[in-house]
């Protein structure tokens, strides 16, 4: 399981990338999601694909996790906290963090975040009943903050909540 290499993702790996996404998606939220999500979002793919290649040729970038085939299994992503998130007292966000199912419990997750991340302090926003993500990102030191964000839009319904991790 632990057979893998993590790189940066170029411009030809985004459609793949995100197809992995959607996958991801469909694994921790099908409980949290109607099926129709998941078609909406699929729907909307090619139009993804050509705004994160933009940010990519911009100079954004973001990880990947391939295994020996090529497939990718895994991607994650910082950008710097967004003003609304100051008073987290930290500079970084982890702005995604997806592994497929399979690589669940394999160390994968740790391994990108810690490729993205390092020892930084930083925050995460976890959707609510993502069980999962919340205790991982626990055993990873984050801890809830008690800040609350209610999504619209296709995730309207569910709530996010910001763990932060600090040193102090």
């Amino acid at each position: 399981m632990n057979d893998y290499r993590i790189r940066l993702a170029a411009e030809h790996d985004v459609r793949q990338a995100l197809e992995m996404k959607l996958q991801c998606w469909r694994e921790a939220y099908a409980e949290l999601r109607e099926p129709t999500f998941f078609a909406h979002h699929e729907k909307e793919l090619d139009g993804q694909v050509a705004w994160w290649e933009r940010g990519l040729a911009s100079g954004a970038q973001f990880f990947i996790a391939e295994d020996p085939q090529g497939r990718i299994i895994g991607l994650a992503g910082g950008t710097p906290a967004i003003e609304e998130d100051r008073d987290a007292g930290v500079d970084i966000e982890l702005g995604m963090l997806y592994v497929l199912e399979e690589y669940y419990g394999s160390g994968l997750g740790a391994h990108l975040m810690d490729v993205v991340l390092g020892q930084r302090e930083a925050l995460v926003w976890v959707i609510e009943g993502n069980d999962r993500a919340m205790a991982f990102f626990e055993k990873q030191g984050f801890t809830a903050d008690g800040t609350t964000e209610a999504l619209v839009g296709t995730w309207q319904g569910l709530t996010e909540r910001r763990m932060v991790r600090t040193h102090g």
